[in-house]
């Protein structure tokens, strides 16, 4: 019960960290923006985002889960990190690196459209808008 508690409480706050972030973005300031989105992988995850990076997206959620031991809950929280790196590099006009991590977003978050158990409709439309900015990028090539 308490694994599942904490896991909660990860997810609850990484929507806030999103939010904060974005706002960062908003305002212009990437570089504090940068610096809070490592802090994000460490932190959330014990891991830095080259951890992420670096694994295939036709092997990200297999080796997450089955070498890694992540579970749904470490899936929605790096899902979120993706997609907040997407509009970080989107925001520095890095749009191929951009739409690699809308990607692996969108992976990750179907992925657990499909096997978790419990419908959200926060996910539903994070997939949703993620869709439509994988294709804008795809187009924009």
């Amino acid at each position: 019960m308490f694994q599942k508690d904490y896991i909660l409480r990860m997810v609850e706050m990484i929507g806030e960290l999103i939010a904060a972030f974005l706002g960062l973005i908003k305002k212009g300031d990437l570089d504090q923006a940068e610096k809070m989105l490592e802090r994000g992988y460490i932190e959330f995850l014990r891991r830095d985002a080259a951890f992420f990076l670096i694994i295939p997206k036709d092997q990200l959620t297999h080796t997450l889960i089955s070498e890694h031991h992540y579970e749904h809950g470490h899936l929605t929280v790096l899902a979120e990190l993706f997609y907040a790196e997407a509009a970080l590099n989107e925001a520095r006009g890095k749009l191929p690196f951009s739409l690699v991590c809308y990607e692996k977003a969108l992976l990750l978050l179907e992925f657990l459209e499909k096997e978790d158990k419990t419908w959200s409709a926060k996910r539903e439309e994070r997939i949703g808008f993620l869709k439509t900015k994988i294709s804008e990028l795809s187009s924009a090539k």
